[in-house]
């Protein structure tokens, strides 16, 4: 008997936990055969726009969030060395990162102000050059203020990464100097701000953790689903995130954050006085409604099970043990 309650014991003890694979669902994935190292994310306006890692042109491709179909791919002038991320820069347009630095051996690295969109087309990009303050550094992670626009580099290092701050203006053809801002985790790969722009995600390969703005206080960390090699975060207008990776036909997936982080970074319901209107909506209308019931009960129903089942157990094995 005591045998079974040991052997009961670890599947008590998985269907008690909620795998980090659940936090996740599949929205699309990349039809085009030319996405297969997709690094930077983008999310608005039911298109994601995203880039391939480092090697392939000067090229972002607009995906329609319903098809994973390519509708649009913009082609810059110009070689970048490097591309490792995007971030919004206002409507119809975003910022490319040419950030990657595997050797440290870059003195500054470049941003161009790249349009999207359901066509295809080439431009002459705005092109701005930055430096950091303390030397080169390798660097896969882009992300704007939503309120100020302000763009913001988070170096890729194993014991941790800095976040380094761009001017708020900048003037192509001249070269910025960034400053320090913080520390967030290590081998950070892409980051995001939410809507409110009071704090942000940073994610490396298997894990992310969300901050609070500016003082990059710890709101909470999880562990991400698995993917290929995944890369690439973003967070929509309405505050969705949205997870990619490298990969033919690789999945976009929309994360579904855990309860106390979601809390943290969705906006107050309105108060009696305060019309719809007046207030921002507690549910981001591009995730499913009922989220947060959804994930509550899938993480509460395995441990009514569980323990059930190990009062059972412990029942029988008292019992017989009882002298007879």
């Amino acid at each position: 008997m005591i045998g079974a309650v040991l052997l009961a014991t670890p599947f008590l003890l998985g269907a008690a936990a909620v795998p980090d694979g659940q936090r996740a669902k599949v929205v699309t994935r990349f039809q085009d055969p030319e996405i297969i190292e997709s690094s930077g994310l983008v999310v608005a306006d039911d298109l994601a726009v995203t880039t391939n890692d480092s090697g392939d042109s000067g090229r972002i491709f607009t995906v329609s969030l319903k098809t994973g179909r390519t509708v649009g791919v913009t082609r810059w002038s110009g070689e970048p060395e490097d591309v490792e991320a995007l971030a919004p820069a206002g409507d119809g347009e975003v910022w490319v990162a040419d950030i990657g630095d595997n050797t440290e051996s870059r003195s500054s690295v470049e941003v161009a102000r790249v349009p999207y969109g359901d066509q295809d087309r080439e431009v002459d990009a705005d092109v701005v050059e930055l430096s950091y303050p303390d030397g080169a550094h390798d660097a896969e992670s882009l992300l704007t203020h939503p309120r100020t626009g302000q763009l913001f580099v988070v170096s890729k290092a194993f014991l941790g990464g800095t976040v380094y701050a761009a001017p708020r203006e900048l003037v192509p053809g001249k070269t910025h100097q960034m400053r320090a801002s913080g520390s967030v985790l290590g081998m950070a790969t892409d980051a995001a701000f939410f809507p409110d722009g009071k704090h942000l995600i940073v994610r490396s390969y298997g894990r992310a953790v969300v901050y609070t703005w500016p003082s990059l206080a710890v709101v909470g960390g999880f562990g991400l689903p698995a993917q290929e090699q995944g890369e690439g975060v973003a967070v929509s207008p309405a505050g969705a995130v949205f997870l990619s990776s490298e990969g033919v036909q690789a999945p976009l997936l929309r994360l579904n954050l855990p309860r106390e982080v979601r809390r943290a970074v969705t906006p107050p319901a309105p108060t009696p006085s305060e019309s719809p209107e007046d207030s921002p909506s507690t549910k981001p209308r591009d995730e499913a409604p009922d989220g947060d019931e959804q994930a509550a009960s899938r993480e509460a129903w395995p441990w009514v099970v569980g323990t059930a089942f190990g009062i059972a157990a412990l029942v029988v094995l008292v019992r017989s043990l009882r002298p007879r």
